[in-house]
């Protein structure tokens, strides 16, 4: 398949590592989506929106999206939304920021992630 995997969570990246590109980002939500405007700077598109799922940006702390391998020029459409994106994400942040979870919690967390990319996976499985 061409496309990397840009995470967090280190669960995604055990289930789908052997099988995807993972880049696998030691760091916050945000930087997740700093790692993946950069890449769209460098020609990706996202092929996941940066904010899917139902949880804000400051209650979790794990994020997951996926882009696509080959690079190709600029997509405005990629780099928008990924701005924005962080931008909401900023606000959110800025709002409240995230608590500290105990370990069940976060397990938690990771499992959602995992469910909303392995989701993505499944649709883009279907039109690539």
């Amino acid at each position: 398949m061409l496309a990397i995997i840009i995470t967090n969570n280190p669960q995604v990246k055990e289930e789908y590592g052997d099988k995807y590109q993972i880049a696998l980002i030691e760091g916050t939500y945000l930087e997740v989506l700093y790692s993946a405007r950069d890449k769209v700077h460098e020609g990706h598109r996202l092929l996941t929106h940066p904010l899917s799922g139902s949880v804000k940006p400051n209650e979790t702390p794990y994020k997951s999206l996926i882009i696509s391998k080959e690079k190709q020029s600029l997509h405005m459409d990629s780099l928008m939304i990924i701005e924005d994106s962080i931008g909401t994400a900023q606000k959110f942040m800025n709002t409240k920021m995230p608590r500290q979870w105990n370990d069940e919690i976060l397990r938690d967390f990771m499992e959602i992630d995992f469910r909303l990319i392995s989701s993505g996976i499944e649709s883009m499985r279907q039109f690539c």
